[in-house]
């Protein structure tokens, strides 16, 4: 961090008449933000986060496949580029909808800066870790996702706060996107791996069908990484606000699949398949005409694709930004992406992955 950066911060907290609390630097994450606890002089905290503009941009609107690409990664993906006022503008529409998003005290999004209420350190995931039943906490996860997706989302969020931030679908430009990162980076990280033009243009062949079902269904709120490490447990409240949203800047329309597939193929920690059984059957109960009655079979293709995208992020955490750490998680990944693979309806997928990525390049 530059002197610049510490004296911009100082600034920003002066102005917010938070210049006199003590500052506690909190552990980060592979992205480029930064977190700080606040503890204020007269008792209770406060979140600070520094998210730099330092990613290239967001997706424009009306941008074209073209012009996605000429702009960079973010665009292409449908991410947010980090941006405060994407975290401020969804933070008051879950906060709308009766769920626990950390309510917003002061922002500057150009400097890429605010202060939020602290939710605490209750994390799903340090929960059972700690020892806490995984199930309870599950069902809650999946009732606040039912909930969240049933609500209806404008095309444009964050009006209260001075606002406009458009939400996007995750179309078939981003979802391809996404597949292609295993491709992409997974032989750079493992030399047996071996893709040629031919397996590319397979490649995309197959996942040509199961871009559009994802396009199609592309109708409900979607966190994007809704997994333990996210949702933060507040007892104290009532229905779904007893489960706390964080990361939730890279929100998009989705197939109601995507975001079930973040909790349940979970890179962090093993999800069983009895509990991943389990957790499937609640969903559907209880989503109704939210699942439509193709969900199971679009799960599992979807699930594939966004474990075939984590796998790939993962590989380039390692190779191009030097993060070894998450090396260790891509077993894990492979065993999801087993269980996904083993519907029918994706054998031309499962047989790609065995001719062009041996056994030995899944450890």
């Amino acid at each position: 961090m530059t002197a610049d950066r510490d004296a911009l911060k100082d600034a920003f907290l002066h102005r917010a008449g938070l210049g006199e609390a003590r500052r506690e630097r909190l552990a980060g994450d592979a992205s480029t933000r930064s977190y700080e606890r606040l503890h204020l002089p007269g008792g209770g905290r406060r979140i600070f986060m520094d998210q730099p503009p330092v990613e290239s941009a967001a997706c424009p609107p009306e941008a074209d496949a073209e012009t996605r690409r000429a702009l960079g990664y973010n665009a292409l993906a449908r991410l947010a580029a980090g941006r405060v006022d994407a975290f401020v503008a969804v933070a008051g529409w879950l906060g709308r909808q009766g769920l626990s998003a950390p309510r917003i005290d002061a922002f500057d999004a150009g400097l890429g800066l605010a202060v939020m209420e602290d939710l605490g350190d209750d994390l799903f995931g340090a929960l059972i870790a700690g020892g806490a039943d995984e199930t309870p906490l599950y069902e809650a996860a999946v009732d606040a996702l039912v909930h969240m997706q049933s609500r209806p989302v404008p095309a444009r969020l964050g009006a209260e706060s001075g606002l406009d931030w458009p939400v996007l679908a995750y179309d078939a430009l981003a979802l391809q996107t996404a597949a292609d990162l295993l491709p992409d980076w997974l032989p750079a990280l493992r030399p047996q791996v071996r893709v040629d033009a031919a397996a590319r243009a397979d490649w995309a062949d197959l996942w040509r069908p199961i871009l559009a079902r994802g396009e199609a269904g592309a109708s409900v709120f979607c966190h994007r990484d809704y997994h333990v490490e996210n949702l933060i447990w507040l007892p104290d409240r009532e229905g779904p606000a007893r489960v706390g949203l964080v990361d939730f800047q890279d929100a998009v329309l989705a197939h109601p699949a995507w975001d079930l597939s973040m909790l349940l193929h979970d890179a962090r920690r093993d999800v069983s398949r009895p509990l991943s059984e389990a957790m499937l059957g609640r969903y559907l109960d209880r989503a109704g005409s939210i699942a439509g009655p193709a969900f199971a079979a679009d799960f599992h293709a979807l699930g594939a694709l966004n474990i075939c995208r984590i796998i790939g992020v993962f590989a380039r955490l390692v190779v191009r930004d030097g993060r070894p750490k998450y090396e260790a998680f891509l077993p894990r990944m492979w065993g999801y992406l087993d269980d996904c693979l083993a519907d029918p309806g994706l054998a031309g997928l499962r047989a790609w992955l065995d001719a062009c990525v041996p056994a030995e390049a899944r450890g």
